[in-house]
């Protein structure tokens, strides 16, 4: 499929070949004349690498004509400017207005085929990024998006480079899902047999981590090489190693040579290890090695739980249990840090964890579906790397002309229609909702306060669903874009626009264990603001 062509395709500034532009918000001072109309009204936020058909916000035709936002068609493709999604891209599903926080680019479709060029763009953004300017809030300029040279070659081979990026990025969104699934597959049957492991529903014999760990070992942290260490070199693990609670050796940086390794922290296969340090979100973060290269070091910051041989614990029982929602938050609330500072998590305040010990039995027979799954995940990761790197090098190669691309057959109606020329992994919500503004947003400064706020959106989403089952992806993607727009528009110290690891678990936790009873519905007390599940009633 390699080609030997001379005849590159011609590199195009955008602006030769599209409309660009940007939109505008209606006075918020006239809310009730310019907002809540028929004309959805699009912001940064709201970007994902995706099709758009539905937005948080509408306007009315009056806060159209009297505000600097434009009616933009179908097929549009939209690059956020500023703001958390600063660089994405997307494809406007619908005819749609946008904030001064969106660049628009309405390709001439004799020239330029629009799911190619949202190819072309998405290839950008590292360079956009690059060239960002600013202080709190770093953006791209209109002016730095109408200059990028894009590869245009003729609009057939262009519709034939499409399709072909799109069958691999379906591919890629599939292996993700299957990903997805198992593990709410393992937290719903560590649930079915443990139970909640801080409220120990089970009564479980619960013992301090002092009783049962022999050692909780760490290493140093020396100057590496700004380099992963090759097969047959010493390295130290970054703590991005254990960040995701899944290992991953290739997150390591080199031993320089002059440095003698300590093989007594050395990385082995059955290890429990356990970030002591970093940002409260990440803290806490546990992974088991089920299998991993040699002359692997533990950094200072990442502990190997050492377990005692005359204890009934199962190391991959630790494991899933430390991950779990509730302990892995029980475990963060001790950790130490002055203002300013990491949170920290001590030796001595680990060895004080108590945590249920269920019967061994039951523990091996846990693991052993863990581990069952964890083989049926490491072959659907290595398809997912193998499809993110076919998509890198398809990319790479289509983009430079070096791809013959003659025998790609695409389907009539692919190139005779607009239509269909969409992203093959765009989310699907035939229930468009909208989370509501919190009624006090400096409450998302404190945890506690952002807690409250993420119950009651959950209260609102669930309600609005009544008895469909409840998405977790299609909520997590509203509190996402809910927060990110709030951070475009509040001047908020200290706020942060992501959802952290500990509340992305909650909420998948929660939702999970509601779906899975069947029997469960949530109801909100405007008292306390808590959400809990309670029987449904008939």
């Amino acid at each position: 499929m390699i080609s030997n062509r001379t005849d590159l395709a011609p590199l195009v500034p955008i602006a030769d070949f599209c409309e660009t532009g940007s939109g505008g918000t209606p006075s918020r001072a006239k809310e009730s004349l310019y907002f809540g109309g028929p004309i959805p009204w699009v912001k940064s936020g709201e970007l994902r690498e995706n099709t758009i058909r539905k937005t948080e916000e509408t306007i009315t035709v009056l806060g159209l004509k009297e505000s600097a936002a434009k009616l933009l068609p179908r097929g549009a493709l939209l690059v956020a400017l500023y703001g958390a999604t600063v660089g994405r891209v997307g494809i406007l599903g619908i005819e749609a207005a946008t904030n001064q926080a969106v660049c628009h680019i309405i390709p001439d479709q004799r020239r330029a085929d629009r799911q190619y060029l949202f190819y072309a763009l998405q290839a950008q953004v590292p360079t956009w990024l690059s060239r960002r300017v600013g202080g709190g809030q770093p953006n791209i300029s209109q002016g730095i998006i109408r200059e990028t040279l894009i590869p245009l070659p003729p609009l057939d081979e262009q519709k034939r480079i499409a399709y072909l990026l799109s069958k691999v990025e379906g591919l890629i969104a599939q292996r993700k899902q299957h990903l997805q699934q198992l593990d709410d597959l393992l937290k719903s049957v560590f649930l079915d047999m443990f139970g909640d492991p801080v409220r120990n529903e089970k009564g479980w014999d619960k013992k301090p981590f002092s009783e049962l760990l022999t050692d909780i070992q760490s290493g140093k942290s020396p100057t590496c090489e700004a380099r992963p260490a090759g097969s047959d070199e010493w390295g130290v693990l970054k703590l991005g190693a254990v960040t995701s609670c899944v290992y991953k050796e290739g997150d390591n940086k080199a031993l320089p040579v002059d440095i003698r390794p300590h093989s007594a922290v050395e990385v082995k296969v059955g290890d429990v290890l356990f970030s002591r340090k970093n940002t409260y979100e990440l803290v806490a973060a546990s992974a088991y090695v089920f299998e991993t290269r040699p002359k692997l070091l533990l950094p200072d910051l990442i502990f190997r739980l050492a377990i005692r041989g005359d204890v009934e614990l199962n190391p991959i029982y630790l494991w899933q249990l430390l991950i779990s929602q509730s302990q892995r938050r029980a475990i963060q609330s001790t950790a130490n840090g002055a203002a300013g500072s990491m949170p920290n998590i001590s030796k001595a305040n680990l060895n004080q964890i108590r945590i249920p010990c269920p019967p061994i039995s039951i523990q091996n027979t846990f693991a052993q579906i863990v581990s069952k799954i964890q083989g049926l995940k490491s072959s659907l990761q290595a398809s997912l790397d193998h499809h993110e790197t076919l998509y890198a090098v398809i990319a790479d190669r289509a983009f430079k002309s070096e791809l013959d691309l003659s025998r790609v057959i695409v389907p009539k109606e692919e190139l005779d229609t607009e239509e269909t020329n969409e992203p093959m992994n765009e989310p699907v919500d035939d229930q468009p909702f909208q989370l509501p503004s919190p009624g006090d947003v400096k409450r998302l400064k404190s945890a506690q306060g952002r807690k409250t706020v993420l119950k009651n959106w959950l209260t609102a989403y669930t309600k609005h669903l009544g008895k469909a089952s409840i998405a977790a992806e299609s909520f997590l993607e509203l509190v996402q874009q809910k927060l990110s727009e709030l951070e475009s528009i509040e001047d908020l110290d200290g706020y942060s626009h992501e959802i952290g690891v500990a509340e992305y678990d909650q909420i998948k936790d929660w939702i999970f264990q509601n779906r899975a009873s069947g029997e469960l519905t949530p109801e909100y007390d405007d008292t306390e603001n808590p959400v809990r599940a309670s029987a449904a009633k008939d």
